[in-house]
């Protein structure tokens, strides 16, 4: 087996950095999702018909297609159709927020229509405005509910990030790539790559479980 780990000790700085560059995107992308997310999720169980078909038709799209389909259209139509060149760092928050709104509209709906139904009819025979029943009494026993769920598609879209490195940002797994053309290895700064992901979900998931056990004391 001819495998040199010690040639990438000196790009190991370089492939660190790409944790913070990483992350960064990540976290924009699960903001963007997430507030999209609750308004979608609020089209779905509204009455209006308008908005329930196109809450529906959204999720139906951005899950039923690739999400390297949509970070691709993203970087290269834009620029295309609206003649603005758009950066590898916006795409990639556009892509993976817009695709993480359609499935985090479906988490927060379920939790919503998890709630007793009796918490809804007594706000309203307290005569509570709509919005700051969601506000303030069903989406917080919701949120409860689908920490665990939100929790998860966080560390997913944490692991899908490397996909941004198809249109050149330089990611964990970009870095990864460009370390080996240099030394003309790829299995080891793949390794080393995937050494980097795994402690990142790792600690992920650690934090999720402490969440949810905080959760569980305060009830």
């Amino acid at each position: 087996m001819n495998l040199d780990f010690s040639q990438i000790v000196p790009y190991i700085p370089f492939m660190l950095k790409g944790i913070w560059v990483t992350l960064k995107f990540v976290f924009f992308s699960i903001s963007v999702g997430f507030a999209l997310g609750i308004l979608i999720a609020l089209c779905k169980i509204t009455k209006v018909r308008f908005l329930k078909w196109l809450a529906d038709a959204y999720t139906s799209i951005f899950r039923g297609t690739p999400l390297i389909l949509q970070l691709m259209i993203i970087y290269y139509a834009v620029p295309q159709l609206f003649d603005y060149d758009i950066s590898a760092f916006l795409s990639a928050i556009l892509a993976f927020g817009l695709n993480s709104a359609a499935y985090v509209s479906e988490i927060i709906r379920a939790g919503i229509l998890a709630v007793d139904r009796g918490q809804v009819e007594a706000a309203q025979a307290l005569g509570v405005p709509y919005p700051k029943m969601m506000l303030h009494i069903i989406l917080p026993q919701a949120f409860k509910n689908i920490l665990p769920a939100l929790m998860n598609e966080f560390i997913t879209l944490t692991k899908e990030s490397a996909i941004v490195s198809v249109i050149g940002y330089l990611d964990i797994m970009r870095r990864a790539q460009i370390v080996g053309s240099r030394i003309f290895h790829n299995f080891e700064p793949l390794l080393f790559a995937g050494v980097i992901y795994w402690v990142m979900v790792f600690l992920l998931t650690q934090i999720g479980k402490y969440m949810e056990r905080r959760l569980r004391q305060s009830d």
